[in-house]
């Protein structure tokens, strides 16, 4: 019997992307890292992931985005980090069903490492609190600790100090150009901007924004570049993280949708709606027998 408790049948969960509405580089580090601001926003076009808890220990990813071994999947690596951390003697088989694109700044990757890590512990009853629980996230990737706590929020430097933030509502307009951009080249570049002034939360609102890692990527990827420059045509378009997504935001769902509706069939291009809160933490609550 693989049941740890009455709760231990397969669950699904939510991963959902992020846009980074503006990414500011203010330095670097003495180990390489990058200082940053920037603001996060939650969406709610997400990838999914069943989880059943087992009794014997092991972790075992029966489905996940194509080309990557389960050793080097984030959402096995938070298991077992977990796992580790806790000394629960549990394990889980977990399947990733991907709807985010991969290396497209849209944190799909790091949301399934925070998912399983709020689910896990929530599944195998280990009682690590969201702090712990985005601590561990860290160490697996900068944007990890966003999902775990579940809100839109101010980010500075790595990206691990967090401040939540109640966002206008907005739908946005989100295209993959096609490509797979790589962060680290990003930000090895020797052409990207790393002195940008430091703003305050105020100034996300006030003060004029932009991705220093956008002419990078524009550059180095035409596509991006293409899908920039077609979106502007209906509002400002902007590049999220290090690429390759770009998105629009709009005051209500039909604008969207009717730009989106006209995105060229080369592309992939959708609607999201701006969430301020994650439906992880709704499933979690739901999971609970909670309110909200």
């Amino acid at each position: 019997m693989n049941a740890v408790s009455s709760r231990a049948a397969t669950t699904r969960w939510p991963a959902p992307a992020k846009l980074n509405l503006f990414l500011h580089v203010t330095g670097r580090r003495a180990d390489g890292y990058h200082e940053l601001q920037t603001a996060f926003q939650l969406l709610d076009f997400a990838d999914s992931i069943d989880i059943e808890p087992l009794r014997d220990g092991d972790i075992v990813r029966i489905e996940g985005l194509p080309g990557v071994a389960p050793d080097d999947d984030l959402a096995v690596r938070a298991a077992r980090a977990l796992r580790a951390t806790t000394g629960t003697r549990q394990g889980a088989r977990i399947r990733v069903v991907k709807r985010i694109p991969a290396g497209g700044g849209l944190g799909g990757g790091s949301s399934d490492a925070a998912t399983v890590l709020v689910a896990l512990n929530e599944l195998w009853r280990t009682g690590l609190d969201l702090a712990k629980l985005a601590s561990i996230g860290a160490d697996l990737g900068a944007d990890v600790p966003v999902f775990v706590h579940g809100r839109s929020a101010w980010a500075e430097g790595i990206g691990e100090r967090l401040q939540p933030l109640d966002l206008p509502e907005r739908w946005f307009v989100v295209i993959h150009p096609g490509v797979a951009v790589g962060t680290r080249d990003v930000f090895q570049a020797p052409e990207l901007t790393r002195n940008s002034p430091v703003i305050t939360i105020r100034g996300l609102f006030e003060a004029a924004t932009r991705n220093d890692c956008e002419p990078v990527v524009r550059a180095r990827f035409p596509a991006v570049g293409d899908a920039l420059d077609w979106l502007g045509q209906f509002g400002e378009a902007r590049l999220t993280g290090t690429g390759s997504c770009v998105f629009a935001a709009f005051g209500n769902v039909d604008a969207a949708e009717r730009v989106a509706a006209r995105v060229p069939d080369v592309w992939r291009g959708w609607v999201a709606r701006g969430l301020d809160r994650s439906p992880l933490l709704a499933q979690l609550a739901r999971l609970r027998g909670e309110s909200g």
